[in-house]
């Protein structure tokens, strides 16, 4: 059936009913009722309190070390996702806890942290029901923390600039920005497909352990996905110099295919299978950038 018709039937078969609360019979539609009956069992059934242990560090008080602090929310008065909850302690019991948070949707990737012991994005993690498990939520693991949920991501964000991840041409001038357009075929456009869509939370970045240890040197997962990215765009004429770029044995080559990255994406994307093109790119790169156009690697 369709959408507007159950609309109609809907308006048509108004029904009188008391709702709690209310002084006097309204009249509404029998979905309406249902919604409203619905939410009035669930706000007056049994609390169901669910412990949040959360990471707590403020760079204001240095002689106090990092600790876990303790909230109870009643899961009957909040949202099913965890950035529900921690909007909820913030509201009503704590004001000082501090997280980044933006869209909601699992589009702006700000709100990344370690829910349980995985990287995830709070606003599309769903709560754990299990009311006898206490939930931890820490930031990103091994970065710098600003305070409390909240990670430095300055050293990422440098390391995405290095990689240069936009469209590069040569013979080109500012002026004539504009003019003309660069057409791209559909096949040339599908092979940035599960490439483009990635939202640089870090997600993937800070669950590899070579990241950890040499964030310093190596890119990481996120940014080289990005760089394979515009590798491999049609439109881009530097494909030779952002290889050379990667040619030293830090950027590209600390990636020892653990996988963490491909498994922890809250888009599902495979960032390992993208560092893996970018060192079939590099062999080639290496055999035979003497001898063939760089447009027949990609």
């Amino acid at each position: 059936s369709f959408p507007v018709f159950e609309l109609i039937r809907d308006f048509a078969a108004t029904v009188l009913v008391s709702i709690p609360g209310m002084n006097s019979l309204s009249v509404i539609s029998p979905r309406l009722g249902c919604f409203l009956f619905q939410s009035t069992r669930f706000a007056s059934s049994a609390p169901r309190m669910k412990k949040f242990a959360i990471y707590r560090y403020n760079p204001d008080k240095p002689s106090q070390k990092p600790y876990m602090q303790t909230y109870e929310v009643d899961l009957n008065e909040c949202g099913p996702m965890v950035l529900d909850a921690l909007i909820k302690i913030k509201n009503e019991m704590d004001p000082t806890l501090t997280f980044r948070r933006s869209c909601r949707e699992g589009i702006c990737g700000s709100c990344a942290m370690n829910v349980d012991g995985g990287n995830r994005l709070a606003c599309i993690c769903a709560i754990d029901k299990n009311t006898s498990k206490t939930s931890k939520i820490y930031p990103l693991p091994h970065m710098y923390v600003v305070k409390d949920l909240v990670p430095d991501m300055s050293n990422f964000y440098a390391q995405y600039r290095w990689i240069e991840p936009y469209l590069k041409k040569k013979e080109f001038k500012e002026e004539n920005v504009g003019e003309k357009a660069f057409m791209q075929s559909i096949k040339d456009r599908d092979k940035i497909d599960g490439l483009y869509e990635c939202i640089l939370c870090a997600c993937c970045s800070t669950s590899c352990p070579s990241y950890w240890w040499n964030s310093d040197k190596y890119l990481g997962p996120a940014v080289l996905m990005q760089a394979y990215r515009w590798m491999i765009d049609s439109r881009d004429d530097y494909t030779f110099e952002r290889l050379t770029q990667l040619q030293n044995k830090w950027s590209v080559y600390r990636c020892h295919t653990i996988m963490n990255c491909t498994e922890t994406c809250p888009k599902g994307l495979n960032p390992g299978k993208a560092i893996g093109e970018i060192k079939k790119m590099l062999i080639y790169y290496n055999s035979y950038k003497d001898k063939k156009p760089m447009n027949q690697m990609v």
